[in-house]
């Protein structure tokens, strides 16, 4: 190779670290961590400046330049939504070490890798849909569907031919869909490309690995017990969104606890085009409303959601239709009661995602509050469901789990109104650790501490003008007046000499000195652990949590069709199997 050959491809030690990470990542959008800032390069850089509206500036990069863009990486919530909207797979490429703790080059690594299908960020999320990552393989009869909503942890599968698989893609309107790599101009012309795709290596497509990675998932010996056993096409789709979340660093996935098979026979299945005449969700009309926008009158983003499927997914069962029917014609006669639930259901928080993020460690103190405050408003309705004479409330009332040990742990714990960011602090209550409790009394009494050891040493020493001060050379020390030196004790170690005065420190001035200094340190990490603990005593009880999430979620959306109505004057319709309307 030539001197000039050399020089132009010679770079620096931290553009050759990012080189290498954006390698295994060439469809991404890196974001690179650099000290207190995520950074872009190059053509990520050109693509995330359009976008986020930042500053395209360049770097030396060895012998040459290269673009730059960057942000700071507590912007990361506002700037990440912005990228993953625009279409684009984000790598998060964070710092593994303290810098201050080496003396190379800082080890970095990708933590995280979200997708439009893929994502908790709640900027990312719109409250009142669901976020659904979709699977498609084609076996040799059939086409197996999957899809998750990592969000929520509703996981779903279903097979057939392409007319189905494709009215469950519009019914289901997922952000971003898998396929295998090896049938893309298949896909294409079966499916279109109207959603995000992402094609999938064809190896990954095995039916023993999809059995092996969702036994894992559900840690159980075979999915007999779902439902599924008897669909090897939904069961592969499914494993290959298991594999991507692994692919995509999504590991945390215990909130995923079920995988339930759609059945055909019990939904009224619309294609898109009868979807689109009958404006349920969209209109091409300016101003117009679509039947959602009538029918939704709902208390909770979950709410929401679940509405929603029912309108894309109509019962075909009667049994189920009249279930509905009944619990709404209760609550129309029951002002009172309907009162009771619409109130307590509107302090409900979104708890099929606030669960989801308790399990994943990205719950905040707020969002803690909220889950315990919905806890607390489900118990009248427990009861009014319990005391009711409709058996379907009695069933509900049932399934319905209170939480009761949760919500005391949370209250005994928990500081009340807490911050929504940990690191703020006044996370856990007093009286909970007594360590914690001590470094607290540190800090708040650090100058009545000071103050009093002043006092003593000009008693002790009868030093009139001694003074206690702090400064970042050497921290904290004891000033005297060259006047009154004679009069230092010999323990005083002397630190520097001024023009009129000498500076010293003491050993009890130092110790204290390290507490005062270390205690906001110590209470932030006591504060984390402790906050961590009363997660995790929050994803014991996930099942549950899930279960009074969907529970709710149905009680919402009857509600709604109550208040519908009651305000239009409706009336409780007789269903039968015939043609006839009555």
């Amino acid at each position: 190779m030539s001197l000039d050959k050399k020089k132009e491809t010679k770079v620096t030690p931290l553009m050759r670290q990012y080189n290498e990470i954006k390698a295994k990542y060439p469809d991404a959008l890196l974001l690179f961590r650099i000290g207190d800032f995520y950074e872009t390069f190059g053509e990520d850089a050109i693509k995330a400046s359009k976008i986020l509206s930042i500053i395209l500036t360049s770097r030396a990069n060895g012998s040459s330049k290269i673009e730059l863009a960057g942000f700071p990486h507590h912007s990361l919530d506002n700037y990440l939504p912005k990228l993953v909207r625009a279409g684009y797979r984000v790598a998060i490429c964070d710092q593994l070490e303290d810098p201050k703790l080496t003396k190379k080059i800082v080890k970095r690594g990708v933590t995280e890798l979200v997708t439009p299908g893929v994502s908790y960020n709640n900027q990312t999320l719109e409250s009142k849909k669901n976020n659904f990552l979709c699977s498609i393989y084609y076996g040799k009869t059939s086409i197996g569907v999957s899809f998750l909503d990592i969000s929520t942890g509703e996981f779903l599968v279903s097979q057939g031919g392409i007319n189905y698989i494709n009215k469950l893609i519009q019914s289901f309107n997922p952000l971003e869909v898998l396929f295998q790599k090896g049938l893309k101009k298949k896909f294409i012309n079966d499916f279109g490309l109207d959603n995000f795709t992402f094609p999938i290596d064809d190896w990954v497509y095995k039916l023993d690995y999809a059995n092996e990675l969702l036994s894992n998932q559900f840690e159980t010996k075979s999915l007999k017990g779902f439902g599924i056993s008897d669909l090897p096409e939904a069961i592969i789709s499914a494993g290959v969104i298991l594999f991507y979340l692994k692919e995509t660093k999504h590991n945390q996935t215990s909130h995923i606890l079920s995988i339930s098979r759609i059945n055909e026979e019990k939904y009224l299945w619309m294609d898109k085009f009868t979807m689109r005449n009958l404006e349920l969700f969209y209109s091409p009309n300016k101003g117009a409303k679509t039947l959602l926008d009538i029918l939704d009158h709902t208390e909770t983003s979950m709410g929401s959601r679940l509405l929603m499927r029912w309108l894309a997914l109509p019962l075909k069962q009667i049994e189920e239709i009249n279930e509905r029917l009944d619990i709404v014609n209760y609550l129309n006669d029951n002002i009172d009661i309907h009162n009771i639930f619409r109130d307590n259901i509107h302090k409900i928080g979104d708890l099929e995602r606030l669960v989801s993020k308790a399990s994943t460690k990205r719950i905040n103190p707020k969002e803690v509050e909220k889950l315990k405050e919905s806890l607390v408003s489900i118990i009248p309705i427990k009861d009014i469901c319990l005391k009711s004479n409709l058996e379907s409330l009695n069933l509900l009332a049932e399934d319905l789990n209170t939480c009761t040990d949760l919500i005391q742990i949370i209250e005994k714990e928990l500081c009340e109104s807490p911050p929504s960011q940990l690191n703020k602090g006044n996370v856990i209550n007093f009286g909970v650790n007594t360590e914690l409790d001590e470094l607290r009394l540190i800090r708040k009494s650090g100058k009545e501490f000071l103050d009093k050891m002043l006092e003593n040493e000009i008693k002790n020493t009868s030093i009139s003008s001694l003074k206690i001060s702090y400064n970042n050379v050497f921290g904290y020390y004891l000033e005297v007046r060259n006047i009154h030196k004679d009069k230092v004790p010999e323990t005083w170690i002397r630190k520097q000499t001024l023009v009129n005065a000498e500076r010293y420190i003491t050993q009890e001035l130092k110790d204290y000195e390290v507490k005062i200094l270390s205690a906001q340190e110590k209470i932030s990490i006591l504060e984390y652990d402790l906050f961590y603990k009363i997660v995790d005593d929050i994803t014991l009880q996930i099942m549950h949590l899930q279960k009074n999430a969907q529970l709710i979620s149905k009680l919402d959306c009857l509600l709604s069709f109550s208040k519908i109505s009651n305000r239009f004057n409706y009336c409780k319709p007789n269903i039968s199997y015939g043609s006839d309307l009555n």
